[in-house]
Order: structure tokens, then C-alpha cells, then sequence
């Protein structure tokens, strides 16, 4: 996957609770198992209506959010069922960072996996967050992994907390397939060990 080091881009505001997996991708676009070509399915139901217009009033259908990089959303974000292709359509559309005050846990370790980051801030810091992307095309802000740093429009600057071994798999760009391939030549030298040891299992 992509490293991620340091973001900056327009942030989205979505002051909605319980946001969950089948609101970010409905169940009718679950049937491919390709990463890519999600992101124009993200939020259908909220985007689009049901003569595939897009609904003007939606975050991201407003132009100045339309190439938005950060959500600032509200609490229990990704609730709902465990599906994968919820943060694929996220990342797709361009989505990089996602704040809110929490995440339900399987989305929140998805969004790891997939090269997304998810910040927990108290209410308060999402609030100011919030209004900063209120601002629409001058809500600026940056994300600064490896300081744990996100800085404002106006400068003001929120630390934020994150596991130091998820911080190093997305500095580096590692799922767990590069995590897995990092142990190439001890996984290669146990495999010919083996061939010796037991050449019928390679049979």
C-alpha cells in the first residue's frame, strides 16, 4: 500500500453519527473483490438519487469538497457490517484520513490495512475540527503521521494519539502482505530446510 508521512488537503465536513459500512458502500456494490473503481459508489445512496442524479446538498458533490482528502465525521464511524470494500471505496474516492471522536473496530483495523488513516479525538478538537471544514475550498488542513501532529487553516495545531506499530506499517507503506514479506529469506531458508529434512511433503 502507500506510505503515508504527511497529508494535506481539503477536509470534508460529515456532522453525522453512526455512519455505518452499508451507508458508506451499499450492499449492491459488493460483488466485485477489486480494490479499485469504488470511490464513484462511495456514499451512493446519499450522493445520487434514485435516477443516478447527484443531490446537490451532499458534502461531496459540492465543488469545493469534491477532491476532498480528509472526513471529519462524528462518532461510531464504519458501524454496521465488517465489509472490506467500505474503506476501498473510501481510498478510492481519495480519501486518505478520517476524523472522528471513534470507529467501530473492524473498520478502524481495516482502515489500516488499506493505507487509510483513522484519528480518535475528544468532541471538542472535532468540533473546532468540524468548522475548520466548514470553510469548504480554504479548509486546508495537515496531517503529520510521523509528528502525530494535524494543523488547521488558521495554524492551530492537535496532537493525536496512534499505536507506534500501526504508525510504523503506515510510514512505510507495510499491509500485512509487506509485513509477511519482509521475512522473505527466513520463510525461503525454513522452505529449503524443509525440502531437506522432509523431501516427501514436497512431493
Amino acid at each position: 500500500m502507500d506510505k503515508f508521512d504527511t497529508l494535506t488537503g481539503v477536509a470534508a465536513p460529515l456532522p453525522m453519527l453512526n455512519v455505518d459500512t452499508d451507508m458508506i458502500i451499499p450492499k449492491q456494490f459488493l460483488k466485485t473483490i477489486k480494490r479499485s473503481g469504488l470511490g464513484k459508489n462511495l456514499f451512493d445512496e446519499m450522493r445520487f438519487d434514485d435516477n443516478g442524479d447527484e443531490i446537490p446538498g451532499f458534502v461531496l458533490n459540492q465543488p469545493a469538497y469534491r477532491n476532498a482528502k480528509i472526513l471529519v465525521t462524528g462518532a461510531n464511524f464504519g458501524c454496521g457490517s465488517s465489509r472490506e470494500h467500505a474503506p476501498w471505496s473510501l481510498l478510492d474516492f481519495g480519501i486518505r484520513c478520517i476524523i472522528a471522536p471513534s470507529f467501530a473496530d473492524i473498520f478502524y483495523n481495516n482502515c489500516f490495512k488499506n493505507g487509510i488513516l483513522p484519528i480518535a479525538l475528544p468532541q471538542e478538537d472535532v468540533d473546532k475540527l468540524m468548522l475548520d471544514a466548514e470553510r469548504g475550498a480554504n479548509a486546508t488542513v495537515t496531517i503529520d503521521l510521523e509528528k502525530q501532529e494535524i494543523t488547521g487553516p488558521d495554524g492551530g495545531c492537535i496532537k493525536f494519539d496512534v499505536e507506534p506499530f500501526r504508525k510504523h506499517c503506515m510510514l512505510n507503506g507495510l499491509d500485512d502482505i509487506g509485513l509477511t514479506l519482509q521475512q522473505g529469506d527466513a520463510i525461503n531458508g525454513f522452505e529449503a530446510e524443509r525440502a531437506l529434512s522432509q523431501p516427501w511433503l514436497s512431493l
